[in-house]
């Protein structure tokens, strides 16, 4: 038998995908990193779970760990294995849920900023859609939409907000309908780079990948790309170099306020992706550049928070409308805002 040249596999390595990724409490007591995961991660045993630590796929802080190292609040921990998960495949997983309302047929849920809603590449763990299956165990899929139960509709991992969810096959269908048919009520609050013109106004063009770069979306006004989007806007307070305004949705495009304000003029604050996370508009003064950088670390990613909900009851008949709290690095760095303008 010819033996194969062992330079053959000198360089070869086996790639790790990431299944599950932790980050401790801060209330987390010391506790043993294996029996810690073997309550968290579904299905597991403490022998799996040691063996698993111990041939280096769990990372924590992202370094390899033994069993009896003891958790720390703070830490980040990622189990990791040779195979990647399926796409279709979603892990039910204990994350806490700020849901606003519940029935037998849906609930609301009041997202936090930083969270995925559903798994996708790079992102299989810690989603809303982790802690719905946890929460449910029987949340229902419509084709098309497979490893994402009970989603009718969306929001940025960094927009923070409101999302209603199916709890049943004809829950889901009916209130699908409404989001196809545009009839979902929805509005978002935005801080916005500049002072727009007008107190209000409606962005109509279509939205649609960009050509530079697949993860923004660019507008097209002449309708000859994209989907067609519209963006009701309206001022609600003017602090010179930035503007609170509300949007609401007649559309549901990816990325449809970002995109529609950028388009107008107005990025949003400290949207990254955008071009919100410089400073468009003030002063050269070394002293204003410091407060605008203080803000974007008050709130780390764009200023969005989707703060109402409307829609029609897929069993009643009612019309349900609900409404959320600004969060706090929101409402902190209008605060921020509003005391520099007034004592500037």
């Amino acid at each position: 038998m010819n033996k194969l040249p062992e330079e053959e596999f000198e360089d070869e390595e086996i790639e790790l995908y990431e299944h599950y990724r932790f980050n401790v409490d801060k209330g987390q007591t010391l506790t043993r990193i294996d029996k810690f995961l073997t309550e968290k991660v579904a299905n597991a045993t403490r022998n799996r779970v040691q063996q698993n630590i111990e041939s280096g796929g769990v990372l924590v802080n992202g370094k390899p760990t033994k069993p009896n190292y003891k958790i720390k609040p703070g830490d980040e921990i990622k189990v990791m294995f040779a195979k990647p998960p399926r796409d279709n495949e979603v892990i039910p997983e204990p994350i806490s849920l700020d849901i606003i309302y519940e029935d037998n047929d849906l609930l609301v849920v009041n997202k936090p900023a930083g969270m995925v809603v559903h798994p996708a590449h790079g992102n299989w763990s810690g989603t809303l859609v982790n802690g719905l299956v946890y929460y449910f165990q029987n949340l229902p899929e419509m084709k098309g939409n497979e490893g994402r139960p009970g989603l009718v509709h969306r929001i940025d991992k960094d927009t923070s907000g409101l999302l209603v969810i199916a709890k049943s096959e004809e829950s889901m269908t009916f209130l699908a309908a409404q989001f196809f048919h545009h009839t979902i009520e929805r509005t978002y609050i935005a801080l916005v780079w500049g002072e727009p013109a007008e107190e209000s106004g409606t962005i109509r063009g279509h939205v649609g990948r960009s050509a530079k770069d697949r993860k923004v979306m660019d507008v097209f006004p002449d309708g000859s790309q994209g989907k067609h989007a519209v963006t009701h806007w309206k001022v609600i307070k003017r602090l010179r170099y930035v503007t609170l305004i509300q949007c609401r949705l007649e559309t549901g495009r990816t990325h449809q306020i970002r995109a529609h304000m950028k388009y107008l003029g107005h990025p949003l604050f400290n949207d990254s992706m955008y071009g919100g996370d410089r400073i468009l508009k003030g002063t050269q003064f070394s002293k204003y550049k410091s407060f605008v950088q203080n803000c974007f670390d008050i709130i780390p990613r764009q200023a969005l928070h989707a703060k109402s909900l409307g829609f029609i009851h897929p069993k009643t008949g009612e019309k349900l409308f609900f409404e959320s709290e600004l969060p706090e690095d929101f409402l902190a760095v209008l605060e921020k805002w509003e005391s520099y303008v007034t004592h500037e």
